[in-house]
């Protein structure tokens, strides 16, 4: 059954959506970006019921300033009061409820790590944030694949001969992608969050997403060797470019997942 939860976040009114089930699993849904709980194209609430239908209880919810939600909305950075409120709300509707799982998509993910609100215990992340942009162009991991996949176009190659393409921005992209890159502050922390985590990680990544490749190129880096030798955090790659699982075999690789957490 699916219903609508109120519940307070440092004296803001926060509003969520609960597709209950009887097992004593549950999942916790984080919106990513400025996104509403329902999610992209419908995404989040078919995934809720989806899940739900397999017998797990599944908790969304909009956090402060996004949505019916109250106060302001500071970004993901903020969110630790908001998913720890969400988490206390989520035992209250469902009792039962012995183990926690929590799934987050983009930034969502990123604010999942970085924050590890006790009360969850495993995570399935989704293409996770883990760069802080400082310019107009994206990181240069994704503009390296990016004209990867180019120079095998044909079609691609024709625009840059008869002068189709802005070369002001294809040389603002090329030496960017060109020059030597440190880890951000956030990536950092984000290491560190994954390597400390207390439980285990499923990591989705959709392989032509820029997000996606970008904190691919942050996950072989050194700052998170102490992530990957953690038995307990494991890789799926999707041959996919969809950032937010929209087409049909996506959307089953990510149902699967989930699942394949909640049963464990």
């Amino acid at each position: 059954m699916r219903r609508i939860v109120s519940f307070e976040c440092e004296a803001a009114t926060l509003w969520a959506t609960l597709d209950d089930a009887a097992a004593d699993t549950g999942l916790l849904i984080v919106s990513g970006g400025n996104e509403i709980r329902i999610g992209a194209h419908r995404g989040m609430a078919m995934l809720a019921a989806d899940v739900a239908a397999g017998g797990y209880p599944v908790f969304r919810f909009d956090r402060r300033g996004i949505g019916d939600s109250e106060g302001d909305n500071c970004g993901f950075e903020t969110s630790a009061a908001d998913i720890a409120a969400a988490i206390a709300a989520f035992r209250n509707a469902c009792p039962q409820l012995a183990r926690m799982v929590a799934f987050g998509n983009c930034d969502a993910a990123s604010a999942i790590m970085i924050h590890a609100v006790p009360g969850i215990d495993a995570a399935v992340i989704a293409n996770p944030w883990a760069i802080e942009a400082a310019s107009d162009t994206p990181p240069a991991a994704a503009i390296k694949a990016h004209y990867w996949q180019r120079l095998k176009d044909p079609k691609a190659i024709m625009k840059l001969l008869t002068g189709a393409v802005d070369l002001g921005k294809l040389a603002r992209g090329l030496i960017k992608a060109a020059a030597p890159s440190a880890p951000s502050s956030l990536s950092a922390r984000l290491a560190d969050a994954m390597a400390r985590f207390a439980g285990p990680v499923r990591i989705l990544i959709a392989e032509h997403d820029g997000t996606a490749v970008a904190f691919m190129s942050e996950w072989h880096s050194a700052g998170f060797a102490r992530a990957r030798s953690r038995p307990d955090i494991s890789v799926r790659r999707l041959d996919s470019s969809s950032h937010s699982f929209t087409e049909a075999s996506d959307k089953a690789v990510l149902r699967a997942e989930i699942l394949g957490v909640l049963e464990k």
